[in-house]
């Protein structure tokens, strides 16, 4: 998910990624409420996020809607 990410960052200017090691940003993982990984937020939407590894169409699909 996270080269995924990026992979759309690279390819849009309107798109930009990050990815956090939950492990060692606590304070970030508890504030997205992971609790497992990968967990993809978009636009701080933690209403929408998106749990484990989905295909690049799904997540294309959530960028758009968003």
């Amino acid at each position: 998910m996270a080269s995924l990410a990026v992979t759309f960052s690279m390819i849009s200017p309107r798109i930009t990624a990050e990815i956090i090691e939950a492990q060692e940003f606590t304070d970030i993982a508890s504030r997205y409420t992971v609790m497992g990984v990968p967990r993809t937020v978009i636009n701080d939407n933690n209403d929408d996020a998106l749990e484990g590894a989905v295909p690049a169409d799904v997540l294309l699909q959530k960028i758009l809607e968003a």
